[in-house]
């Protein structure tokens, strides 16, 4: 990570990357990964235990993505966003129970996306290390979204922002 992100400064790119806490589904993850390499995301990160793996069934539903952007498998999240962090990334993680909308956001620096799992979203470790957590606003009565279709959303903002 710390190789990857290094290299992007060097290279005086506006780093993008994707952190996924707790996503387990090959599908969702599958689907992530197309639209973050779609999207020009830098990097992909997941934990390495108790995580989605890159399978078969993954790489499908990517499109075959997986295969042009790195996925980076970490001991630790909360390690991880840290080092991000002092590498001077901002952190923004997505929430349904945010008060603060997604709109409000500042996604033109260099970044890093935390997503959580459908069921449990951003664990409570990294939500106290992330100073902004926003929410996609929505009208409809479901109060929530697929996290591949959050993701999505959170990172067409990102590019949006970024194109300005």
């Amino acid at each position: 990570m710390e190789d990857l992100l290094s290299e992007k400064f060097d290279e005086e790119k506006n780093p993008l990357i994707i952190i996924l806490d707790g996503v387990t589904d090959v599908r969702n993850f599958g689907a992530i990964s197309r639209t973050a390499e779609c999207m020009g995301a830098d990097a992909i990160v997941i934990p390495r235990d108790n995580s989605v793996r890159v399978t078969e069934d993954a790489i499908k539903t990517s499109a075959g993505a997986l295969y042009n952007i790195p996925v980076c498998k970490v001991e630790n999240l909360v390690d991880t966003v840290i080092l991000v962090q002092q590498m001077g990334l901002n952190v923004v993680a997505a929430s349904e129970k945010s008060y603060k909308n997604l709109f409000e956001s500042d996604l033109k620096q260099p970044t890093a996306i935390v997503m959580g799992a459908e069921d449990k979203g951003v664990s409570q470790q990294l939500i106290r290390r992330i100073k902004d957590v926003y929410k996609i606003p929505t009208s409809g009565k479901t109060d929530s979204l697929n996290v591949s279709v959050a993701a999505g959303m959170f990172l067409y903002e990102a590019i949006r922002q970024r194109s300005e």
